[in-house]
């Protein structure tokens, strides 16, 4: 519980920190294709498999739901809303695994009971969202707001088709092959988009850096 307080909770506001000066799926691509090469490699020096062609195939197509719907997202609606309430909002995703569960994977009954705590989550991101509400802080940003919700709902879908895609047996080489994927796509994403240019790593302060 340590670990994601601090690690899982801390990353928002270093995204925060970083895309004030680096474009948001370009960062992106940077930290996840680092880390998809730093984690890939290190499986296969210790002698661990390179997924099959079909585990490839799983990899892209959950890459794309994790990295380039859910963290590229993410990291582009941190431009607009404050790092905590991005947090907040990115952890409706049990709402949405729950929905999962229902409708695509049939491990859980939609009861009455199970709707309840769906209204009460839901509602609470409407009120956080809201307008016409004063809660004591400033308005959300539509768009951004909405782009975590897409975020949220991405990777819930890519958690329930994790349990049914084929992929290695291996977690650690699971994820460095989805990260790897993963990496690539925002760098082609950051491309199409234009982030290159005009783009200098040397103006980058040492706090985004770090």
């Amino acid at each position: 519980f340590a670990i994601i307080y601090l690690v899982w909770g801390s990353t928002f506001l270093a995204i925060r920190v970083g895309v004030r000066e680096v474009p948001p799926f370009l960062f992106a691509a940077m930290r996840f294709l680092a880390a998809g090469l730093i984690l890939y490699g290190w499986m296969l020096a210790r002698g661990e498999r390179s997924p099959s062609p079909r585990q490839w195939m799983s990899a892209f197509l959950l890459a794309f739901l994790i990295f380039v719907l859910d963290y590229g997202l993410l990291f582009w609606a941190e431009q607009r809303v404050p790092s905590g309430v991005a947090a907040v909002m990115m952890a409706t995703i049990p709402v949405f695994m729950a929905l999962a569960e229902i409708f695509i994977l049939g491990t859980q009954r939609f009861t009455a009971r199970l709707a309840l705590a769906l209204l009460i989550g839901i509602c609470g991101v409407a009120a956080l969202v809201s307008r016409s509400l004063d809660l004591g802080g400033a308005a959300i940003d539509t768009a951004g707001a909405a782009v975590l919700i897409v975020a949220a709902i991405s990777w819930s879908l890519s958690s329930a088709l994790t349990r049914k895609l084929p992929l290695p047996p291996s977690k650690v080489m699971s994820s460095g092959a989805q990260m790897l994927v993963g990496g690539v796509l925002l760098s082609v994403s950051a491309a199409g988009l234009g982030e290159f240019s005009g783009f200098h790593p040397a103006a980058v302060s040492i706090a985004a850096w770090l």
